[in-house]
């Protein structure tokens, strides 16, 4: 991804706020790459849910820098764990990690979320 201008702050380097925007959005297109939408889960009444975030700022990342953002997943008793790290592409560099715990609330009951452990299952793993 390319960091747009309007996420910068007057310092020049990017808001805070928007480094879990990335994160989102890259649990998002992870769904996508196991062949489910969050609109199509929502449609299925199935809502992964945040329910706690801890982030650690390392490096920040300002305009037009290119970065990638990374995560893998376990599963802990009924919350789905991402372990998310944004890292800049010019030097490698760690600009922040993340553990996000998610619940999954299906009918709008908390569930285990198996159906999750059926999508996991579609990982290719090296």
């Amino acid at each position: 991804m390319k960091v747009r201008d309007y996420e910068c702050d007057t310092q020049g380097i990017v808001n805070n706020a928007n480094y879990l925007h990335y994160m989102e959005h890259t649990r998002h297109e992870f769904l996508e790459s196991l062949g489910v939408s969050f609109l199509e889960l929502q449609q299925q009444k199935i809502d992964p849910m945040v329910s706690r975030i801890e982030i650690q700022y390392k490096s920040p990342l300002t305009g037009s820098d290119l970065f990638s953002s990374r995560l893998n997943v376990t599963r802990k008793g009924v919350k789905l764990i991402f372990s998310q790290s944004i890292y800049r592409e010019k030097d490698s560099q760690l600009c922040t990690k993340a553990e996000v715990d998610v619940i999954v609330l299906q009918n709008g009951k908390l569930t285990r979320g198996d159906y999750f452990d059926e999508l996991l299952s579609r990982r290719k793993h090296p």
